[in-house]
Parts: structure tokens; sequence; C-alpha cells
């Protein structure tokens, strides 16, 4: 189950409900130390240096207790009670340049502006450019608001602990906390906080999607139509194509425009390709559509347009919306009750709400329940670092997987794709915000699988690095 995104408040309350059980702050702080030092050692090489920056409350107990069970490494723990008599070890420990160095000066409890001296050590510490893992919050941050309170570590990962707090999601915190992860299993008890805005665990995955029944056979597991490609924009389609594939559905295919249909066509073995003849009906006897990828706005006629409407009041079935269709969506409610999923970055975002880049991304869940209540309830994956999935009401899941290398062209299409393969299946009606959430996990996982093997990755290897992960 995805964990609640809490405040500050809520952490407190979850905390003493733990010792309330009998659990000591100890055996927490043992737990969570442990977690650290696995983050640690997997963020350097044995032999490496780390040194381990300690406050005087939990966060240090938490971080010198991690530096003592770090193993293969050299780890020089440094207590900092007071920061100006610290300041000058520090520079003198930081032009060394460790390869990492644990942040565990502040915790969420910091409630108040930095002095000039802590400023000044936390200003030294981002001036050295060492990597840095930040322990629960970078240190100098508000962790309810995501604001600075004068000076903030700036981290490449932060581990927070128990479940994520709200500031850390925050757009103006993005540059400080780096990547965000949860060190979610540390002796507390399980989360008594009732949520709707959830961050996804690579453990909700474990048993999902379901077995398939050995009976099954093609029409078993749906088929996909894919609207897409059109001059100078051919890959898109491809992409989508075989990003529905790695969904795996019964069948795929690809209404390509004839300009483009034999270039596509050639690239493609098992999805089947057709010419698009825009006065042809909308096909029967398909489980899942896709509409948008490649679909250059200024070389369309309005045909274009007016299918991409009526496929959303009148289809029976999933229908999938992303890239340039994204703006001939009508803003009204469908006619059946069939799924709606429209898959912006942050640029369709503020066009569909007649915003900024800069409002949308000051709220992205905000941005999602908008969306979504203006073109009739629809789910929305707001796309981007910290992906949004939600609609007008219920739970809002925010995705932890992904990395930066994701914003290539491309990218987009070939999760447009694997979302329209999932929802042609069966299995995905039964949870239809736990599909979105799988696709968009996994396209975000895959993409951190690459990472980690080879960081020139292209997205031509991503479609194949989402049938590994």
């Amino acid at each position: 189950m995805p964990i609640p995104i809490v405040s500050i408040a809520q952490m407190r309350d979850w905390e003493l409900a733990t010792w309330a059980t009998g659990r000591t702050e100890m055996e927490v702080i043992r737990r969570v130390g442990g977690e650290v030092a696995v983050a640690a050692m997997s963020l350097t090489r044995p032999g490496q240096r780390i040194l381990v920056l300690a406050g005087k409350g939990n966060n240090g107990a938490d971080v010198k207790n991690a530096g003592e069970v770090i193993r293969d490494r050299e780890v020089e723990i440094l207590e900092v009670p007071e920061p100006g008599v610290e300041l000058t070890r520090l520079k003198t420990l930081l032009e060394t340049r460790p390869n990492l160095v644990i942040d565990g000066l502040f915790g969420i409890g910091l409630n108040r502006a930095l002095s000039q001296e802590w400023m000044a050590l936390i200003n030294a510490v981002n001036e050295a450019g060492c990597r840095v893992l930040a322990v629960d919050v970078p240190s100098g941050l508000n962790a309810d608001t995501g604001e600075s309170y004068g000076a903030v570590v700036r981290a490449s990962v932060t581990l927070t602990v128990g479940a994520p707090k709200r500031g850390l999601l925050s757009s103006s915190a993005w540059s400080f906390v780096g990547r965000l992860e949860v060190a979610s299993e540390v002796g507390l008890i399980p989360c008594p906080i009732q949520a709707d805005l959830l961050w996804s665990l690579d453990t909700d995955f474990r048993e999902y999607p379901p077995e398939r029944e050995v009976s099954g056979h093609k029409g078993s597991f749906g088929h996909v139509a894919i609207f897409a490609g059109s001059p100078g924009y051919h890959g898109a389609a491809v992409l989508a194509a075989r990003g529905a594939q790695r969904a795996q559905p019964g069948l795929v295919t690809l209404y390509a425009m004839e300009g483009v249909y034999h270039v596509v066509a050639s690239q493609l073995q098992a999805v089947m390709v057709s010419p698009w003849q825009l006065s042809a009906k909308i096909p029967a006897n398909r489980d899942a559509i896709l509409i948008g990828p490649g679909l250059a706005a200024d070389s369309l006629p309005d045909s274009v347009k007016l299918l991409t409407r009526a496929l959303w009041r009148d289809a029976l079935v999933p229908v999938v919306v992303d890239a340039s269709a994204l703006d001939w969506v009508p803003m009204e409610r469908p006619r059946s009750n069939a799924v709606r999923v429209m898959s912006p970055h942050p640029g369709e975002a503020a066009r569909l709400l007649r915003s900024t880049v800069q409002e949308v991304q000051a709220n992205r869940v905000d941005a999602v329940r908008k969306i979504s209540e203006r073109y009739g309830n629809a789910w929305v994956i707001l796309k981007g670092h910290q992906t949004v999935i939600g609609r007008h009401s219920g739970e809002v899941v925010v995705n932890s997987s992904g990395n930066p290398r994701l914003a290539q062209g491309g990218s987009g299409d070939l999760l447009a794709g694997y979302l329209a393969g999932l929802l042609a299946q069966p299995f995905s009606r039964a949870n239809v915000l736990k599909a979105l959430q799988f696709a968009v996990w996994r396209h975000g996982r895959a993409a951190d699988q690459l990472n980690a093997r080879k960081p020139g990755w292209v997205v031509e290897d991503l479609a194949e690095e989402m049938g590994n992960c």
C-alpha cells in the first residue's frame, strides 16, 4: 500500500502512538541508523571516505549510530553541538574531499531561523560540492512548507524516516532534497494516519500485475488501438506501440497516417499497422484506445481533433489522451463511465488550466485536481519530477521512481503506450489507480535501473528495459 505524506504534527503523533506501545526511541534510532548505513554504502564503494555530521537531537543520534555500523569505508563522525566551534574543523575535513557527507545536523524539529554561524556552516557544506545524504530532511528546510530557515543543505539523496513530509515535495525544496527515498521499516507501528495524498513504494507491486490464467489466449488480454504519428513525428508512434507491447496486451493495432504508414510499419513486427483513413469509422472490438503521440497539430486536419472529441465522449472503453491531443479534449463528462486518462507534462497542464508552468509546479496536486474537475473527473497523470496521479476527488499518489534522464523526447510516448496496454487488460478494471500507479512506477524504475548500469541510455533502451523490471 502507498504510505501517507504527512505533516510534522502527524509525524509526532505517530511517534507518540509508537512509544505508547512500549517501543523505545532508542530502538527506532538504532533501526534508522541501520537504514542510513545501508543507504550510505549503496552510494559509495569499499574503501571510500564518509563524513558524518551529527547535531544534538535524535537526527544526530541516527547518523552517529549509522557511522558506527557502516562497513568497509573510512568513516569520520564530526559532532556539531555549536557551529562556530566546529566550522574550522569542518572546512578542514571537507578540503580532503570525502566521497559522501551524511547530514544529521537538524531534523524536522527545527522551527526557527538559523543563526549566522549555522548558515555559515551549512554554506560550507554546500560550497564543498560533495555528494550529500540527508537524513529525514535536509538541514535548514521547513519540513511542512519546503521553505528555507536561512540556509539549507543541498542533498543528492534525502532518506526520510517513516513517511515523506509535505515540505519535501514542494517544488521550492526539490533542489535541496535531491532524490527522495523513504526508510519505512524502522520500528514504528503501522502508520495510523488517514490521508488522500500518498507516496508509492517499490513494495506496492510485489505481486502486481497478478498472475495470468494458464488457459488465457490473445483474446483474454485485450486489444489496444493507437492513433499516433504524423509527418516528422513518426518515431512517437513507434515508441507508443512498443510501450503498449511492454504491457503485454493480447493485440496492438497502430493507426498511422498514410504519410508515415510505410516508415512506421517497417519498424514494427508483432504490432499490426493500418493506414489511418480520416473518414473511416472508429474500429470496434478494441479494449483501450490511445490518441495523441506524434500528432503535430500544425499538420493535421480538423477531422483529427473531431475524432479525439468523439472518442472522449463516446468510447465505451478506456481512452488515454497524450501530447497534442490533450488540447482537443472537450470540457465535459464522457457519456459512458469508461476510464479516461490525460497525461500532460507541466507545459501542457498549464495550457489546459490557462495558467503558467510556474503556477502548476507550485502546487502539482492542486493542478491535477483542477484538470480532472474541468474534464469530467478524468484520471490525470501530471508528469515530471515526482509524477502525480489522481483525479478531482479521492486519493492522489505521488510516484517515487525515475530520474532526470527521463527528460528525453519519446519518454512520454513510451509511457502513454504502456498505460493503454495495461488498461486494455481485465485486471486493471479492479483498481484503475493502481494500474496507473504501476505504469508510472515501472517507467521510472526502468530508468533507474538503466542509470545504475549505463548512464548514457536513450529512450529505445528504456523501451527494452521496461521488460526487465
